[in-house]
């Protein structure tokens, strides 16, 4: 280990910096984000040092530096493009036995900037000891992502609990079980969805009565196959479950990324045939978080887009339990978009509309005449197995049997299949389609010739969705 890393507290401590252009520009912002007094020496200022100076939120010490001014200061950095002054500030700096850093220099520095997760109180630092910091960036990012932005927050009114968790719990092992629990379960939640005043009702409850906070579920959206495309916010919640409910469309990209000593229980469904009934399975998302554990419903796609997500947090809601709803990119967007096959285009289409293929047997017929409308487009989920009756009833009301139509077949995922033709066509093209697949009818689908982009490497062997082209 080359560094020790260490978090300096420089709040209401004088920093001196030598330079005033851009590179001394960004150190200084970094410096008073963290409270410090800054100091500048340098000829010039740019025009947003200058701006600091005149704001009165920095001190504009001197023009030329002198070894004096390192006297009086608790860090020096030395952000100029003339090496000599540079090196001379190093060793200044050294033989007073301050801590120094000279940018983009990396032996003229006693200390360096690591790439910070800024979470404040909470601080993650990302170092690769100066050898290589566009890698220690691109780690940064990849951390900003698991990372909810709240999480400073939830910090905070932890450190303000900590003094009366004690009380209750006299053990560091019982108050680390405790905080565990709480930074998993019902209160990180509550402070994630922005209900800080119930989620520091749980706490009080939880520290009065362990054990008798329940948990909750969540609704997830998991898109509509190709993980890239999992909301952050979805991956945060299934990297927290103590149980996952997942259906036969849910990828298995998606499902490796979640929290690897969580419960998955398959509760899919295909056409035509149910591997668990529905109220089955909302009284075993009830029944998992009433024995409080967060329950994460994870869906394909939208929940709430042909989804039954709305069914399910009925249930949860007549039964008391609490819930949330991270939506995900539902296939009507996903899939089209991957076989470059807009919804919406100025020329083709001015409305979009969401049908789903099948309907309970007591529900109102479509509306066909509607449907059939010129100039706008239909994306029909579950459609494959009603295509010929979809084709027959929209040309019978009116659309033109020559309307461009796409089967989109596994959409966003390695595999996929885009078939196109026309409305006349659509049952051959459904035909054997592999599952999931959706329907896509209306003059957009011409666009999919000059669109279509989407390729995925598997191994050595690139892969381009396979077209079939029936027009």
């Amino acid at each position: 280990m080359d560094h020790l890393p260490v978090f300096a507290a420089v709040k209401g401590r004088p920093v001196l910096v030598i330079g005033g252009g851009e590179i001394a520009a960004r150190k200084i912002a970094f410096l008073l984000r963290a409270g410090a007094k800054v100091q500048v020496v340098a000829k010039t200022l740019n025009a947003e040092v200058q701006q600091l100076a005149d704001e009165q939120k920095l001190t504009w010490f001197a023009t030329a530096f002198d070894e004096s001014q390192l006297d009086s200061v608790f860090l020096v950095i030395a952000a100029t493009n003339d090496r000599a002054l540079n090196r001379r500030v190093f060793e200044a700096a050294n033989a007073r036995h301050r801590l120094v850093n000279v940018v983009d220099d990396q032996p003229l520095c006693s200390f360096i900037f690591p790439s910070i997760v800024d979470r404040s109180p909470i601080l993650v630092a990302i170092s690769s000891g100066g050898n290589a910091p566009v890698l220690a960036r691109l780690l940064r990012e990849k951390i900003e992502a698991l990372l909810p932005g709240n999480l400073g927050r939830m910090a905070q009114v932890a450190g303000e609990w900590r003094e009366r968790i004690k009380a209750f719990r006299t053990t560091t092992d019982a108050r680390r079980r405790f905080w565990e629990a709480a930074f998993r379960g019902r209160f990180a939640s509550l402070m994630a969805a922005g209900n800080e005043q119930a989620a520091q009702e749980v706490l009080a409850q939880e520290m009065a009565e362990p054990g008798s906070t329940q948990g909750e579920i969540i609704l997830v959206g998991a898109g509509p196959g190709d993980a890239g495309l999992l909301t952050l916010r979805g991956l945060q919640v299934i990297q927290q479950a103590d149980v996952v409910f997942y259906d036969h469309l849910v990828s298995d990209e998606v499902l490796e990324l979640v929290r690897r000593d969580a419960d998955k229980i398959c509760v899919g469904k295909r056409a035509g045939r149910h591997a668990v009934a529905q109220h089955d399975t909302n009284q075993m998302l009830i029944a998992e978080a009433r024995a409080g554990k967060t329950v994460v419903r994870l869906k394909g796609g939208d929940p709430f887009i042909f989804g039954r997500g709305g069914e399910e947090l009925q249930a949860a809601a007549a039964a008391g339990v609490p819930f949330q709803v991270v939506p995900g990119v539902t296939a009507a967007s996903g899939a089209t978009a991957y076989a470059g096959i807009p919804l919406t285009h100025r020329e083709f289409a001015q409305s979009v509309t969401f049908v789903t293929g099948h309907y309970k047997a007591d529900s109102v017929p479509f509306d066909w005449s509607h449907l059939a409308q010129s100039r706008q487009t239909l994306a029909i989920y579950m459609g494959t197995m009603k295509a010929a009756e979809i084709s027959e009833q929209l040309i019978q009301h009116g659309r033109d049997k020559a309307t461009p139509v796409a089967v989109i077949s596994r959409g966003t995922r390695r595999d996929q299949q885009v078939n196109t033709g026309t409305l006349e066509q659509l049952e051959n093209l459904a035909k054997n389609a592999p599952m999931p697949a959706l329907l896509v009818v209306g003059e957009v689908v011409q666009l999919h010739d000059a669109l279509a982009w989407f390729q995925h490497s598997s191994g050595t062997d690139a892969f381009d969705g396979a077209v079939v082209n029936l027009a």
